[in-house]
């Protein structure tokens, strides 16, 4: 679930994730792929998407009211891994892409953006950064401690605003959240920051829309506050069709040789 992180290491001569495996899947849609940097390390890599099962995600009506344009994301400051080097590029965390999309409440009137932030109290300049842009901050442990109250934060909100560890971004590796397989599930569309997603299912726009910059990302926000109900009707349907616990596992079983 976190393509390029355990291949770079085993390239590096780090750590060996993969040591006593004989079948390999990743969420990284690209990985083993032409234009991917995630090394495939000579291994035959299974792409799947990350299953969510639509009965325990119903969708419900839109939030109303403020809720209406708030756009929220439940997600880690820098998480327990460290930047990787390789080839003498650095692959950061999503620390190192958040900065970059920091002055984005600024850019869309009338829409709120929200995190549920695991950020440590050592990241002061950070976190003033964030507030001073007027994101709100919650704490995560609140809004998703358990899997009710995780589940009444997706459905609550607009939409999830999702932004990459720096190093699925710039490895093309097509990584793809199951916490996002969870807001679509919701009914609620989803504004990811694009990791190599180009022709693949969650390339059409609606439901599902990507960005690369700020000025990208803000219009992608405003899109979605535009078109609300047709937004939310194809996140449902993405989630139907593609991350569907049922057809996901099924198809995984087969491709390993098990079902």
């Amino acid at each position: 679930i976190d393509p390029g992180f355990p291949q770079l290491w085993r390239e590096l001569g780090l750590h060996d994730a993969f040591a006593g495996h004989d079948a390999f899947v990743t969420v990284g849609q690209n990985v083993g792929r032409a234009g991917c940097a995630v090394p495939a390390g000579g291994l035959d890599w299974i792409p799947t998407l990350p299953p969510v099962d639509l009965a325990a995600w119903p969708a419900g009506e839109l939030p109303p009211g403020p809720d209406a344009a708030r756009f929220t994301s439940v997600c880690t400051w820098r998480g327990p891994f460290g930047p990787v080097v390789h080839h003498g590029v650095t692959y950061g965390l999503r620390v190192h892409e958040f900065r970059r999309f920091a002055a984005l409440p600024g850019e869309v009137p009338g829409a709120r953006f929200e995190l549920a932030l695991d950020i440590d109290a050592t990241d002061r300049a950070d976190r003033a950064l964030l507030t001073g842009q007027r994101w709100t901050l919650v704490d995560p442990r609140r809004a998703a401690g358990s899997p009710s109250a995780y589940r009444a934060y997706v459905s609550g909100s607009a939409a999830e605003f999702l932004v990459a560890k720096q190093l699925y971004a710039r490895t093309a590796g097509g990584w793809v959240s199951d916490r996002s397989a969870c807001y679509l599930a919701s009914g609620r569309p989803v504004l990811a920051q694009d990791t190599g997603l180009a022709g693949g299912p969650l390339d059409g726009g609606e439901g599902f829309v990507t960005f690369t910059s700020l000025e990208g990302a803000a219009a992608a926000a405003a899109e979605v506050l535009g078109n609300p109900t047709r937004h939310a009707k194809a996140a449902r349907d993405l989630a139907g069709d593609c991350f569907d616990a049922t057809k996901v596992a099924g198809s995984l079983l087969l491709e390993l040789g098990v079902a």
